[in-house]
């Protein structure tokens, strides 16, 4: 796993954020692929999963949103850091659930 403290040389540490990013999104487009295939079932346990999904967005964006509004002055790198870890744990569960 990337690290997600920044790195001394600006460079280096914007390029460690770039990474993390993408795998944030390559983790995202599974959650996506799996949910897609459970919702393509059909039933209560398609309608569940749909129901969760816009819940868990909400929550998501919500609880981002205050993280950021709260938290002083900072920089852009360290506001992609913040954004990328929260989201982060959230795509990281659904994947371990989905896939079971």
């Amino acid at each position: 796993m990337p690290r997600t403290t920044p790195s001394s040389d600006p460079l280096t540490s914007w390029m460690e954020l770039g990474v993390t990013s993408w795998q944030l999104w390559a983790e995202s487009c599974s959650v996506i692929a799996l949910r897609s295939m459970r919702m393509m079932q059909g039933g209560k346990l398609a309608e569940h999963e749909a129901e969760r999904m816009v819940s868990e967005k909400i929550d998501a964006n919500m609880g981002l949103a205050m993280k950021l509004a709260t938290a002083g002055p900072t920089t852009p790198e360290k506001m992609m850091r913040r954004t990328i870890t929260h989201y982060r744990r959230p795509v990281r569960a659904n994947q371990r659930r989905l896939m079971r």
